[in-house]
C-alpha cells in the first residue's frame, strides 16, 4: 500500500518521475515555469551566459516569464540599464512572456508612467501578474528569483524562490535539484470575521513559530477558515511563508481556485493534488478565528507580534497600502470601504499591486462591482480620503532609490501592508515599520495612531466579483 503523502510531496514526486518521495530526500525535478525580474534577471542572465555560453539557448522560451517590477519609477540610470539587459535577452532568445515597462526609455530622468493601465505591456508586481497572465496552475512547479515566489502556493502548486545561480541552471536545463521539505499544518476554524484579513492570520502563525520556525519546511494552511478567505487573501498567507523561513506555502484547491485558473491559464490541462488521509506532519497548530484579534508585527521583525489594540498609543507618521502582500484588488476594497467618507490624518501612500488592479480600481466600486451612474470608483474613494496614489510597482516595499514613491527617507514610524519590517527594508535604517492588514492600516491612517479596525468595521465587507476570475 503506498505511503500517504502531502500535496507538496505528491507534486515533487510527479515532477521527479517517481511514485513516492519522502522528506529529506534530494530529487531531480522538471520545472514548469521560471520567473525572474529586473533586480535578479541581469545576474541570472550573466551566470547563464558564463556557464552555458553566449550562443546557448534557454531550455524552453515559452516557460520563462520575465516581469520587471521592482525599480521602475525612478530616475536611477542603473535601474533603467537593467531593463535594457532584459530586453536584449528577450529579443535574443525569442521569449514570449516578457512584460515590458514600455514607458522606460534610455532618456535620463523619471519615466512618465502609463496613462492608462489597460494600454501598456507592463504588468506591475510579478507575484500578482503571474496568476493574472495565466502562468499559475495547481500541481505545477514554479521557481522565481524572488523569495516571495511562494505566493503562488495559494493555487495548490509548489512555488519557491531560488538564487541567481540556481535560476541560471534551470534557464539552461529546465531541471533543478530539490530536497523534499517536511510539512507543517496550520488549521483555522470558523469563518473569517469582517475585521480580520489573511494578514492577521499569517502574523498569528509567524508570531507563534518565529521567523525561523518553518525553515526549509512546507507551510500548509487548512481548515474552513482558509476556505472562507477570498483566493486573493489566501495569496497573502502563502506570500509570507518565507517570513517564517518556509520553503513553500500551500492551500487546498477548491472551486474558487479552479474558477480563476480555468479563466486565466494559458495551458489547458493540469493536475490537482491534495494531502492524503494519514499524511505526516512534523508540526500542527490550530486557531479559532472567532477569538483572533487584529494583529501587527512591531519593528524590526515579522514575528514581533502584538495586537493592534495593545499598540493604540503608537503614533504613526505615514501609512502605506500596497505590495504583493497588500496591493491586490480585494486589499484595496478593504481599505476603501473603511476610508469612504473620511479623511486620512497622516500621509497615506497607495500602490496597486498590478496594472490590472489599477484598472479595476478605476472600474469597480467599493463593493467590487462595475461602477454604475453616480458610483464612485475605488480610486475615487481613496483620492477623496486624501490618499496619494502611484502607478503599480513594488515601490517602497523594497526601499529602492531615494526617489521611490513612498520610500521612508528619514527616521519615521510607518504602518504598512507590506511583508517585511527589518531595519532599512522600506528605506531609512532607523525607520520603524509596523506590519498590518489593509483594514488596520486604513484605520490607523484615519487616527494617526495604530488603531484596531473594529472601531470602524462592523458589517462584512463585500468584495463582489473582484479578483475572482
Amino acid at each position: 500500500m503506498p505511503r500517504p503523502m502531502t500535496m507538496t510531496e505528491k507534486i515533487l514526486a510527479a515532477h521527479a518521475g517517481r511514485s513516492d518521495v519522502q522528506p529529506g530526500e534530494n530529487v531531480w525535478v522538471d520545472v514548469d515555469i521560471l520567473m525572474t525580474h529586473d533586480v535578479c534577471g541581469p545576474g541570472t542572465i550573466g551566470i547563464f551566459k558564463e556557464r552555458f555560453g553566449d550562443d546557448a539557448k534557454v531550455w524552453d522560451p515559452d516557460r520563462v516569464v520575465i516581469i520587471p517590477d521592482h525599480y521602475i519609477f525612478t530616475a536611477d540610470q542603473k535601474c533603467h540599464r537593467n531593463i535594457q539587459i532584459l530586453r536584449d535577452f528577450v529579443r535574443q532568445h525569442g521569449l514570449r512572456y516578457y512584460y515590458d515597462p514600455d514607458f522606460v526609455t534610455s532618456e535620463p530622468g523619471m519615466p512618465n508612467p502609463y496613462k492608462d493601465p489597460t494600454k501598456t505591456h507592463y504588468k506591475g508586481v510579478c507575484h500578482k501578474a503571474l496568476p493574472e497572465e495565466g502562468h499559475i496552475r495547481p500541481g505545477e512547479i514554479l521557481l522565481g528569483t524572488d523569495s516571495h515566489t511562494c505566493t503562488a502556493g495559494a493555487f495548490g502548486q509548489f512555488a519557491t524562490g531560488v538564487g541567481n545561480t540556481d535560476a541560471a541552471f534551470v534557464l539552461g536545463t529546465g531541471k533543478t535539484w530539490l530536497k523534499v521539505p517536511p510539512t507543517m499544518k496550520f488549521v483555522f476554524h470558523g469563518q473569517i470575521p469582517p475585521y480580520l484579513t489573511a494578514k492577521d492570520l499569517i502574523l498569528a502563525v509567524i508570531g507563534e513559530i518565529s521567523v525561523s520556525g518553518a525553515t526549509y519546511k512546507t507551510m500548509y494552511f487548512a481548515g474552513d477558515g482558509v476556505a472562507s478567505l477570498t483566493l486573493e487573501d489566501r495569496m497573502t498567507l502563502t506570500n509570507m511563508a518565507i517570513e517564517a523561513g518556509g520553503k513553500n506555502g500551500v492551500c487546498d484547491v477548491d472551486e474558487k481556485t479552479l474558477q480563476y485558473v480555468r479563466a486565466r491559464s494559458n495551458v489547458p490541462n493540469w493536475m490537482v493534488y491534495a494531502d492524503d488521509p494519514g499524511a505526516g506532519y512534523i508540526f500542527e497548530h490550530e486557531w479559532d478565528l472567532a477569538t483572533l484579534e487584529p494583529l501587527v508585527a512591531k519593528p524590526f521583525s515579522p514575528d514581533n507580534r502584538d495586537t493592534a489594540y495593545n499598540c493604540r498609543e503608537v503614533k504613526v507618521d505615514r501609512a502605506y497600502i500596497g505590495s504583493c502582500t497588500g496591493g491586490k484588488i480585494t486589499d484595496m476594497i478593504f481599505a476603501a470601504s473603511l476610508l469612504r467618507g473620511h479623511s486620512v490624518k497622516v500621509p497615506t501612500f497607495v500602490v496597486p499591486g498590478s496594472t490590472e488592479v489599477h484598472a479595476d480600481m478605476k472600474r469597480l466600486n467599493v463593493h467590487g462591482e462595475p461602477c454604475q451612474t453616480g458610483d464612485k470608483s475605488i480610486e475615487d474613494v481613496l483620492l477623496d480620503a486624501g490618499c496619494q496614489l502611484a502607478p503599480s510597482s513594488c515601490a517602497a516595499c523594497l526601499g529602492g532609490p531615494a526617489d521611490t514613491f513612498g520610500r521612508l527617507n528619514e527616521p519615521m514610524t510607518c504602518i504598512s501592508t507590506t511583508n517585511r519590517n527589518f531595519p532599512g527594508r522600506m528605506g531609512h535604517k532607523d525607520a520603524g515599520v509596523y506590519l498590518a492588514s489593509p483594514l488596520t492600516v486604513a484605520a490607523s491612517a484615519l487616527t494617526g495612531s495604530i488603531t484596531d479596525p473594529r472601531e470602524y468595521v462592523g458589517e462584512p465587507i463585500v468584495t463582489g466579483t473582484a479578483g475572482t476570475v
